[in-house]
């Protein structure tokens, strides 16, 4: 993937329309209680502004109706927040798209709510070419909404005179490239879940491109039912059985493994309360259910990721937020963070485990993405990438 970067261009006097992803929770009083997002936004707003330009700076937030905007939609409380970070005022402005407002170099301006203007989600042409005269250089550096062809995400990108990607996408970038499309083997991928039906696609996908694919959750335990093991009232999707046990022979037949559990945690039920027992992967009783790996299983999948060249990583391999069933997850987490493979992680229970364990700095990139994470995975175009591709290409 090839793309312009904002880091790479003269920006002196010029005017530099940043699409961020500020999208932050908030209290019932409009309080900001997470602003993670604000601060990764602030190293692409600093480098636009030691530049020497004049930076305009938009972001949707919730789900607001298109064409009205509710004071609970508004960007003020975020920035209020910008400010404080860049220790300069951030004025907001209304109304935008049709221009009207000036911004100075140096100075930096927040254009109210992108998904209040009618035809935003729809990436309404016309709106798109009216955002991009506001502005002689585009950067999308809002990688979590990479999905979805929008506006501010996809249209204003096409008609922008110059359009590149900021800090933030060109690291999701690279580390995605790097992860994916010409990795360090062996490439080993961590696929776990409650069900086979929300991944199936992504792992049909890296089934024709890893050396070792982990699966873990409800996912390994459709993957044990296709391999005759028997699985209790564990969750699973019996209906998918031939889809595992086709995913499982293709592996097969490029040289490639599943590694399936040898020995499981199981309980009788699901609680903070529950006794946790460690049985083999074929003595699960009927009225068992797997809630985590066992400790042989864990060695033998943390020995794979130890001599992997690459890894990625998405969701935990058992219900780690009972620590009687987090055995598993944190023997996988510290082998990930001790490997010296390029490791890469993403998805929102991912990032909880990895927040629980420690390994934050371990980890060789950890993506924000959420949605666009795993349609990458699938090997699905994301079309504010392929827009930038196409205008770095000319």
């Amino acid at each position: 993937m090839k793309v312009l970067k904002l880091s790479d261009l003269d920006l002196a006097g010029k005017r530099v329309f940043i699409r961020a992803d500020l999208n932050v929770p908030q209290d019932d009083a409009g309080n900001i209680t997470d602003d993670t997002r604000i601060r990764a936004s602030v190293e692409g707003i600093r480098l636009a502004l030691g530049k020497g330009a004049a930076v305009m700076v938009t972001s949707h937030l919730g789900r607001p109706k298109e064409g009205a905007c509710t004071p609970e939609d508004s960007l003020a409380p975020i920035a209020a927040r910008l400010g404080e970070l860049l220790n300069q005022p951030v004025r907001l402005v209304s109304d935008w798209v049709a221009g009207g407002f000036t911004v100075a170099p140096g100075e930096v301006v927040l254009l109210e709510n992108c998904r209040c203007n009618k035809g935003e989600k729809k990436n309404d042409d016309a709106l798109a070419q009216q955002m991009a005269k506001l502005c002689d250089v585009f950067a999308n550096d809002a990688f979590g909404t990479a999905h979805r062809a929008e506006a501010t995400t996809h249209g204003i990108a096409r008609y922008a005179p110059v359009a590149c990607a900021g800090p933030l996408m060109a690291a999701e970038i690279e580390a995605l490239s790097r992860a994916l499309e010409n990795p360090k083997r062996p490439l080993v991928a961590i696929v776990a879940g409650s069900k086979v039906s929300t991944k199936l696609t992504i792992l049909r996908s890296l089934a024709e491109k890893v050396d070792q694919l982990i699966v873990g959750g409800g996912i390994g335990n459709t993957f044990m039912l296709a391999s005759g093991l028997r699985i209790g009232k564990s969750l699973a999707e019996p209906d998918l059985v031939g889809e595992a046990q086709a995913i499982i022979d293709l592996m097969k037949a490029r040289g490639a493994e599943v590694p399936l559990p040898v020995d499981v945690v199981v309980a009788d039920e699901l609680s903070a309360l529950a006794r946790a027992n460690q049985v083999a992967a074929d003595a699960v009783q009927p009225g068992d259910m797997i809630l985590d790996i066992g400790p042989k299983s864990a060695a033998q999948l943390a020995y794979i990721v130890a001599h992997a060249g690459t890894i990625v990583w998405n969701g935990p391999v058992g219900v780690f937020e009972y620590d009687q069933f987090g055995g598993g997850s944190k023997m996988l987490a510290s082998a990930i963070a001790h490997s010296d493979a390029f490791s890469i992680a993403g998805g929102g229970d991912t990032l909880a485990a990895i927040a629980k364990y420690r390994i934050a700095d371990q980890v060789g990139y950890i993506s924000t993405g959420g949605g666009a994470f795993l349609e990458f995975l699938e090997g699905k175009p994301l079309p504010a990438i392929t827009v930038l591709e196409a205008r770095a290409a000319g």
